[in-house]
């Protein structure tokens, strides 16, 4: 059996900046880590999240630094000994007691190097010396030439995490280090070097098919296979010069593996066992859970143009989704226990599918291995985003190698559905004025997505469907952003124009569309100390990364909602408005369901403390889009929609039972009285389907435009309709009783309306920065109650309740103006 000896302590760091003083000789550094974190740790740089300090740790990425350990070791003439790195980033020279045994140059992919005639009895020395990556960018692209990209630094000329070099969300913050574990595995006869195991259904029968390659040593000679699932056993001999292998095991009648808003999510433990046949010796083993369902990606042609649907178990999907980015700018202090919290926060908002974003990194097994679990669908970018890519060497090899590794690695996974070629790159050549920079004959890319990964995927890992790019409408042909083609992005919204313009577009898939908002108050606290704080105070703009980002967060209050007075109203008004704003956006698309099969928001996390698009901020706190998203995502809707010139309640069913309900509507003055009203006894909608009811003449054509609204209620679900946005509405001034009870864990608030309130929100973290609260944007018409239900450790009394900080609506945004 492989024996392994983890590398994970012993560690120091060294800067190579001579020139540089005040840094210790040798700084003691944690494996796996990088250099930020070592200087941190050791009280040698101020934290790159708080305040502007970020600017002030510029210099760590423009130095060379060396990582050294001197660990024990036993040679054997008898065993392969090999150090493995499983992730080294980026650009490093690798030795061991002063022999050089290899160079890195890729952030995402292992390295793996014999020692066997390096190592000595006791202790060895081994030494990673990592070159800056702005170095390296700037010799790069004297050998490629430029290449247009829409950020700084050069991130596309070389295989690193490109949001390292600052997006517009993310700090520049380049990391250097060792960011995975560092091993040593000792091994004789023979190992897995390659397993490839996907699972599938073939008719009512789980189909797993197991290809293996082995790396041997010595006289190994012949060896035995036994892999094993569910109660099934196949044995394959493997002969002594063979050195790959393919089986297949049917496992009958398996429960199918569902995303989570379907149906459970049931796993099987896979084990393939290496034997030595002569001796009986286990040399080596492989084990994973595998989910049986089976999978497509239907782009047929239709009236419409042609399809983008996720077909699961032979169920066309709406895929309610978001976006992932890296959860930390340093991603080895993202834990197994980090990952699951949020994947479980995302299946709470309704989320049932993560999109892992090509500007980031290929995520750690507990990431995926999490979302088998809860029923998480994956959509996986390739590691290329808003840049030109040359397709020359030594980057065209890196590609591949990296490419072999991670779909090898990753492949296993049930909740993994798509490998897609890049993020916005078609759509930049063609839309973005690279063209004209580009000269003649030159790479950018494109290749990649049409040639290379395609051919790697359907070598490596057939069964799972490839797509060229987001956004992609399925030929060069068409344009790469067509609403009636594959998956498109919706940018002009929020860039130039109001989220009502969502309406505009009906598409067939999106894969991005967002809006921006601060994080939470008591994260804005903890990350910025500027006094007094105010939106343009120089802490609070530092964490907004968008080019302009708080003149559109201003100007995307214009006709919804007034302009701010002070600090506290910037921060709730801008909140709400994109909580609004992509509520807006998903409802629109959905009750669209026969046409557009997807919505993917931008973004669902964060990585740093920072006015962004997410919907939970870096602390794992939840903004009021959180909120919007899992009313919008709810596997059962009802949303007031126009058609033909009048409205009409769409209802939307995800559920696996059609929904039946009597539907009922009022139009109300806002103090309560009842101008018009309807009764249907029961309208029909069926499973995975969108189902409207025009809406009668005296319901939709109101006396007083500003003081009136419509209702409508279907069993448990309530829709809201406004002939006005809120900055011409007559709310009034907020008016509520508060009664607070103590219950386990936490505390029942209960809210009641003595006049209409729009979009009731509790800020818990205005009172605990620890606290969560259920629910939020809610809307009570007079005389209606509503009890938010607090965690929190913390006394809260019923004077805690302020309005205006803790307790907030759209009513105290307008009532007065």
């Amino acid at each position: 059996m492989i024996e392994k000896t983890e590398l994970n302590s012993g560690w120091t760091l060294s800067c190579n900046d001579t020139g540089r003083s005040g840094l210790p000789a040798a700084i003691p550094a944690t494996v796996p880590g990088c250099v930020h974190l070592d200087l941190l740790a050791n009280r040698l740089i101020p934290d790159p999240y708080i305040d502007v300090n970020e600017i002030t740790n510029d210099w760590i990425g423009r130095t060379d630094w060396t990582y050294r350990c001197r660990f024990e070791a036993a040679p054997d003439e008898g065993k392969v000994q090999e150090l493995v790195f499983d992730g080294i980033d980026t650009v490093a020279v690798i030795t061991l007691n002063g022999e050089e045994i290899g160079r890195s140059f890729n952030m995402h992919r292992t390295y793996r190097f014999d020692v066997s005639a390096l190592l000595k009895s006791g202790a060895n020395d081994l030494a990673v010396t990592f070159r800056s990556a702005y170095a390296y960018g700037a010799e790069m692209e004297k050998h490629y030439g430029y290449r247009p990209n829409n950020y700084p630094g050069p991130g596309n000329l070389m295989r690193k995490m490109a949001c390292n070099f600052g997006w517009d969300w993310g700090p520049t913050l380049v990391t250097a280090g060792l960011w995975k574990p560092v091993r040593l595995e000792s091994w004789d006869r023979a190992r897995f070097a390659e397993t490839r195991v996907s699972a599938s259904l073939a008719g009512g029968d789980g189909l797993v098919k197991v290809h293996a390659k082995l790396a041997r040593h010595g006289d190994a000679g012949t060896c035995r296979l036994v892999a094993e699932i569910g109660g099934m056993t196949t044995k394959i001999a493997i002969g002594a010069g063979q050195d790959q292998i393919s089986c297949e095991l049917r496992l009958p009648s398996p429960q199918l593996w569902w995303p989570h808003h379907l149906g459970a999510q049931p796993l099987y433990r896979m084990t393939l066992r290496l034997i030595d046949e002569a001796s009986g010796d286990l040399l080596d083993i492989f084990e994973r859970e595998l989910g049986f369902r089976s999978l497509q990606v239907d782009t047929s042609a239709d009236e419409h143009g042609s399809a983008f649907t996720f077909v699961i178990n032979d169920v066309p999907l709406f895929i309610a989704g978001a976006n992932w980015i890296p959860d930390d700018c340093f991603p080895s202090r993202v834990t197994g226990e980090r990952y699951a919290a949020r994947i479980e926060e995302a299946k709470a908002a309704n989320i049932h599918m993560l999109r892992v974003w090509g500007g980031g990194i290929f995520e750690s097994e507990e990431f995926y291995a999490a979302c088998d679990r809860l029923g998480m669908l994956v959509w996986q970018d390739f590691l290329f985003a808003c840049a030109a890519y040359p397709e020359e060497e030594p980057l065209r090899s890196e590609v591949e190698a990296e490419v072999r590794d991670n779909v090898v690695r990753l492949m296993p996974h049930v909740s993994l559905i798509l490998w897609n070629g890049n993020n916005e790159n078609i759509w930049g050549f063609d839309e973005w004025g690279w063209r004209p920079v580009i000269k003649q004959g030159e790479s950018w890319g494109l290749g990649y997505y049409l040639d290379l990964l395609p051919k790697l995927c359907s070598e490596l890992d057939p069964d799972r469907p490839y797509y060229p790019g987001s956004p992609y409408s399925g030929s060069m042909e068409i344009e790469p952003n067509a609403d009636g083609h594959g998956c498109k992005h919706i940018w002009d919204v929020w860039n130039d124009v109001g989220y009502e313009v969502y309406r505009n577009y009906v598409p067939r898939f999106c894969s991005e569309f967002g809006w921006q908002a601060p994080p939470a108050w008591a994260t804005i606290e903890e990350s910025v100390h500027d006094q007094p704080l105010t939106p343009r105070s120089n802490g609070v703009f530092h964490h907004q990364k968008a080019t302009q980002g708080n003149e559109k967060l201003i100007r995307g209050l214009a006709g919804h909602l007034p302009e701010p007075r002070t600090m506290d109203d910037w921060h709730f008004a801008t909140q709400l408005n994109q909580a609004r704003a992509i509520r807006f956006g998903i409802e629109h698309m959905r009750s669209h369901r026969n046409i557009c099969k997807g919505a993917v928001v931008w973004q669902f996390n964060d990585c740093w403390p920072v006015t962004s698009w997410a919907a939970l901020d870096s602390a794992g706190r939840r903004k009021p889009l959180w909120y919007a998203l899992k009313a919008a995502y709810d596997p059962r809707l009802l949303t007031i929609q126009p058609r033909g010139g009048g409205l009409a309640a769409v209802a939307v069913n995800e559920r696996t039972l059609f929904w039946r309900a009597k539907i009922s509507g009022r139009r109300l003055k806002l103090g309560g009285a009842v101008l018009a009203e309807f009764e249907f006894w029961r309208l029909l909608c069926d499973r995975f389907e969108a189902k409207e009811f025009p809406l009668p003449e005296d319901i939709v054509r109101p006396d007083l435009p500003k003081d009136e609204v419509v209702v409508v209620d279907m069993l448990d679900r309530r829709a809201f309709h406004y002939f006005v946005e809120d900055i011409d509405l007559n709310l009034p001034p907020p008016r509520v009783s508060v009664d607070v009870t103590a219950i386990e864990d936490g505390y029942a608030v209960k809210v009641t309306a003595e006049k209409f309130l729009k979009d009731l929100c509790l800020m818990a973290d205005r009172l605990d920065p620890d606290a969560v609260v259920d629910s939020m944007l809610v809307t009570l018409l007079p005389g209606e109650s509503h009890v938010f239900f607090v965690r929190t450790a913390k006394t809260i009394v019923v004077q805690d309740i302020v309005i205006g900080t803790v307790l907030r609506s759209a009513n105290d945004l307008v009532a007065g103006r």
